[in-house]
């Protein structure tokens, strides 16, 4: 009805303009402005060209080079710190660097895998897959950087790998990988000299190994 109306207002104002073109009344010329059909229209196309001009802009501003994007791990032990809390040497230190660590309690460390690795050239020639227990291994020196801390009184001399417990491996690990580590104390006795700790080891963000282990302490 408004539709209709507008219509028939717009036609006998055509042809009272064409009947007295110079006494044309003012209000006749504001009513004009203020109609809504004519406003919307004038309003709607200054701000769909503003959304395109943004939206330009956001693209080119989200173009990031890869080799930016992905910060480097933090480094909370360097592998001078570990060399002097785990007794290993190489060919068997399997941790790099401690990314995270609450004393007592858990670590979190990382093992990058690479070709030059002793073990590849037997495991396998044809297809490079990191054993797995030397996975183990390495998990059982992360809980050592948790037991060989004054926190919980182990001896650097006197420490032991004693168990291993519900093992299951998930995924290969191969060259290339970073193997993310995490250890944490569930249960130490220290009158007997034992800590059980439960152990999990991730690539890319994925579980590859877990499983439950058991450190035996002894007494100099």
């Amino acid at each position: 009805m408004a539709a209709a109306a507008a219509s028939n207002y717009l036609s006998s104002l055509t042809l009272h303009s064409l009947n007295q073109p110079r006494n044309l009344p003012q209000h006749h010329s504001l009513c004009l402005s203020r109609s809504p059909s004519l406003f919307l229209q004038s309003t709607r196309r200054p701000s769909s060209a503003v959304c395109c001009s943004l939206n330009g802009s956001n693209d080119s501003d989200q173009i990031t080079p890869i080799e930016k994007r992905y910060p480097a791990f933090p480094t909370v032990m360097d592998i001078n710190q570990i060399r002097e809390i785990l007794p290993h040497r190489f060919p068997f230190l399997l941790v790099d660097r401690v990314i995270e660590y609450n004393p007592g309690v858990s670590a979190v460390a990382i093992k990058n895998v690479t070709i030059n690795d002793n073990f590849f050239p037997g495991h396998f020639p044809e297809r490079p897959i990191m054993p797995g227990v030397l996975m183990i291994e390495a998990m059982a020196q992360v809980g050592g950087l948790v037991m060989l801390q004054p926190e919980v009184g182990g001896s650097r001399e006197n420490f032991f790998f004693a168990g291993i417990d519900k093992v299951r491996f998930r995924k290969p690990v191969i060259a290339g990988d970073t193997l993310v580590m995490r250890m944490t104390l569930v249960k130490l006795q220290k009158r007997f000299g034992i800590a059980k700790m439960e152990g999990k080891a991730y690539v890319g963000g994925e579980v590859v190994c877990e499983g439950e282990f058991l450190m035996a302490t002894g007494s100099e």
